[in-house]
């Protein structure tokens, strides 16, 4: 199969390191957070709440939390080899952020809900968040590569010294013009205008810009350890991602910081939430804002598999090499693919497409009708339906870029 040229969007160079040498773990990783990411996106469809009330649902909701850290994260260190073979760093990544940008609020939007009720919706999805934080990468990469790493970390680490002060805060911004831009740059889950008073769609914001802007800064830096010598390499990746996993869990173990809601307090009723088994609850740690637990939690074992990964061979490593070659095409064709198939399974199980699927998914939709809810095993089968259909055009695609230089296919 020929090799796919490099994606400019998500994945500029393909994570190629010097010449003569190609990082495949990089590429299986970012394929498998594209497939078990579309786990979650079927379970939108599918009626099926996040995270709860059973182990099988919650698990098959926690197992997709490794891959936002993990899209972003890598988007960052891709970001550092387009730099290191192209002067114009900061231009491209101004660029293809505002690209991004502008697919999450038109091309993604109706994706998501096959309406065009862009008056009363929009949402700011993952890819907002890549975007808006390519756009700030863009500034930071004037700084020395140590220097965008140390702040990338200090926001990872710091950003919950916030969380006191939260319950205090919230309501004042109720009250504050600025309210709308606090939310999306750190809050998030904001329905409403920017500004208060103001006329305009209701934003959803899911993915708020801190802390995932360190983040990307943080696998920005990581690129200088890509290019380490190949020993020196995958002992650092072990180091730092079994450090990262040890320190999750000794301090979410002991609760000593890190998350917002202590998992102890998830064990029994307290407030709306659920009671959760212990484990369960362990592991429930804050998406959004990603929490700092959330995030050693999930690019700890990623960062760690690096080395695993490295010169893996086989049917499934093919598969996912083609998933994670071309990752912006994947994520623009497997909502509208997903939401389209949940069109079929409505029609075949309640015999009329259910006008449940053409509201504001994933945020901002009423309950699903009473008999829609689907089955886990239902589920799973249609996103094995999902995958196989994706598989099939990820390939053509990948072949297509690998024999084609036209211009507009840099921005899929």
């Amino acid at each position: 199969m020929p090799t796919a040229r490099p994606d400019p969007i998500l994945n500029p160079v393909s994570t190629t390191p010097p010449p003569g040498t190609r990082f495949e773990s990089i590429d299986i990783i970012r394929g498998a957070v594209m497939v078990l990411m579309a786990i979650d996106h079927v379970r939108v469809f599918s009626g099926l709440p996040a995270g709860g009330p059973t182990p099988g649902i919650f698990f098959t909701r926690w197992v997709t939390h490794f891959c936002a850290p993990a899209f972003v994260f890598l988007a960052g260190t891709s970001a550092y080899f387009y730099g290191r073979r192209h002067p114009d760093l900061s231009r491209f990544l101004l660029t293809r952020g505002a690209w991004l940008v502008l697919l999450e609020l038109t091309v993604i939007r109706v994706a998501w809900t096959f309406n065009f009720d862009f008056a009363h919706y929009l949402m700011a999805g993952v890819i907002w968040a890549i975007g808006w934080c390519m756009i700030l990468l863009a500034v930071l990469v004037r700084l020395p590569v140590p220097a965008v790493g140390a702040i990338g970390l200090a926001i990872i680490v710091g950003h919950n010294l916030l969380d006191p002060m939260l319950p205090g805060f919230i309501p004042t911004l109720q009250e504050n013009s600025l309210a709308g831009l606090w939310k999306i740059l750190y809050i998030g889950f904001f329905a409403g205008p920017i500004a208060i008073g103001a006329e305009g769609p209701r934003l959803i914001v899911l993915y708020s810009i801190v802390p995932w802007v360190a983040v990307m800064a943080a696998g920005y830096a990581f690129g200088t350890i890509l290019s380490a010598e190949a020993a020196r390499r995958r002992r650092l990746c072990l180091t730092i991602g079994l450090s990262a996993t040890a320190l999750f869990l000794v301090l979410r173990g002991f609760n000593l910081y890190g998350d917002p809601v202590a998992w102890t307090a998830q064990v029994h009723p307290s407030g709306e939430r659920p009671p959760l088994p212990a484990l369960l609850a362990f592991l429930n740690t804050n998406k959004y804002p990603a929490s700092l637990d959330f995030l050693l939690m999930t690019l700890g074992p990623t960062i760690a598999l690096i080395p695993a990964l490295e010169g893996a061979r086989g049917v499934l490593p093919r598969w996912l090499t083609v998933f994670g070659r071309v990752p912006l095409f994947f994520y623009l064709l497997h909502i509208p693919l997903i939401h389209a198939l949940a069109l079929v399974v409505s029609a075949i199980r309640l015999g009329a497409v259910s006008p449940w699927l053409f509201t504001n998914h994933p945020m901002g939709n009423p309950p699903p009708p009473e008999g829609y809810t689907w089955s886990l095993a239902l589920l799973y089968a249609v996103w094995g339906v999902a995958i196989v259909l994706l598989y099939a055009a990820c390939r053509w695609f990948a072949e297509l870029k690998s024999r084609r230089s036209e211009w507009w296919l840099r921005y899929l």
